[in-house]
């Protein structure tokens, strides 16, 4: 993997670059879609490629679980597994046994713990984890950490970013392939101070690019984004940085404002299957009644297959009547609109205008808020004369 910056907003941190992979380059700052188990649900590969996607993440957690980082590798690796011919990201898998694996066991050694499918106790060290993503075969791998649930101690916090820095001298010291770029994670919680110490720590390192987890776990947006202001600074300009699990498309550009190149979250396919749908002046909730004879596209303006060809009405229908191809085209269309919103992104930044595009997306979301909540007032009122009627 190779990375370099090509143009810089003046205004702030936001910068535009190429990721050079073995599978193709990718335009940055992009979003990666989630594939847990491999797909991003309901959608293949050809769906990833007509979107614009270049770069997907897949869970080595979840993969190493079912159906095991060895029969991925018999069957050629992730890329000929799934079908995908882009480039793959996996994540160490460290957030996912701390957050769903039961009976979990941390020491300096590594993690003991019993699978959330069946019980079955396993154990994992960096070096495990390493030999798990080198057998999965993703272009960029994680170095193995310890992500703590929020708010914590402090002392549990620093007991944490001591023994991430700690499991990441060994995955580095435990690598044995060349074509794949390691990542180092920032953890530290909501310390100022021990942000700060983790990445100093990580950059002494030296690892192909850093990612800054730990967050998204419940903490307010502010707070997320002054640790990426005391984090990002601490970290090389020449190399990819990456946010773990953002998010919404304002966490995204200011995601960008402060300087991050890589995001990736289910938002764009958990929200689709749950009817909400993201469009240029807000979200559409598909399963109102208002939609029943709604003869637009879900957004007029979009450039998705979903909103060429289909009206608002008929996914409305398709959504309550629970049938799942409602799921797969709200996937795609909300896909589109992330991938789409990363390359204006983009575009703005060559352009300079990263500031007026920004200022334009809140300006919108404040506008589709006093819609939202406009509705509520006349919802409000109709359920009030209804009761009066009754």
């Amino acid at each position: 993997m190779q990375f370099s910056i090509t143009s810089a907003d003046a205004a702030t941190r936001a910068r535009r670059g190429i990721l050079s992979t073995a599978h193709g380059p990718v335009e940055t700052p992009t979003f990666m879609p989630v594939g847990t188990l491999g797909p991003v649900k309901g959608i293949d590969p050809q769906d990833l490629e007509q979107l614009g996607v270049r770069l997907m993440l897949n869970n080595a957690y979840h993969l190493y679980v079912r159906p095991g980082h060895k029969v991925v590798a018999e069957m050629g690796g992730l890329h000929r597994f799934t079908g995908w011919p882009g480039a793959i990201l996996t994540d160490s898998g460290g957030f996912q046994i701390f957050s769903l694996a039961k009976l979990c066991k941390i020491t300096d050694d590594g993690v003991s713990f019993q699978s959330h499918l069946d019980g079955s106790t396993h154990f994992i060290s960096p070096e495990t984890a390493i030999e798990i993503e080198e057998a999965l075969g993703a272009d960029m791998i994680m170095a193995f950490d310890q992500c703590v649930a929020l708010p914590a101690e402090r002392e549990i916090v620093l007991d944490a970013v001591r023994r991430t820095t700690l499991w990441a001298k060994r995955c580095q010291a435990a690598r044995r392939r060349s074509d794949q770029a390691l990542f180092g994670i920032v953890q530290g919680g909501l310390d100022r101070a021990l942000r700060v110490a983790s990445a100093r720590d990580l950059v002494g390192i030296d690892f192909d690019g850093y990612a800054v987890g730990g967050l998204s776990v419940g903490e307010s947006k502010d707070e997320m984004y002054a640790m990426l202001d005391v984090t990002v600074p601490e970290l090389p300009a020449s190399k990819p940085r990456y946010l773990m699990g953002v998010g919404m498309p304002e966490n995204l550009i200011e995601g960008v404002a402060h300087g991050i190149d890589l995001f990736d979250c289910v938002v764009p396919s958990r929200h689709g299957r749950t009817g909400w749908l993201f469009t240029s002046v807000g979200r559409v909730l598909i399963k109102h009644a208002r939609y029943l004879r709604d003869e637009q596209p879900i957004d007029p303006t979009c450039g998705c297959s979903v909103c060429a060809r289909y009206s608002r009405a008929y996914l409305h229908h398709l959504y309550n009547v629970k049938e799942m191809l409602a799921s797969r085209l709200n996937t795609i269309h909300n896909l589109w609109y992330f991938s789409d919103f990363m390359r204006r992104i983009r575009a703005a930044i060559a352009q300079g205008t990263f500031a007026a595009f920004r200022e334009a997306f809140y300006h919108a979301q404040e506008q589709d808020a006093l819609e939202v909540a406009a509705m509520a007032n006349r919802d409000a009122g109709t359920l009030q004369r209804t009761a009066q009627d009754v």
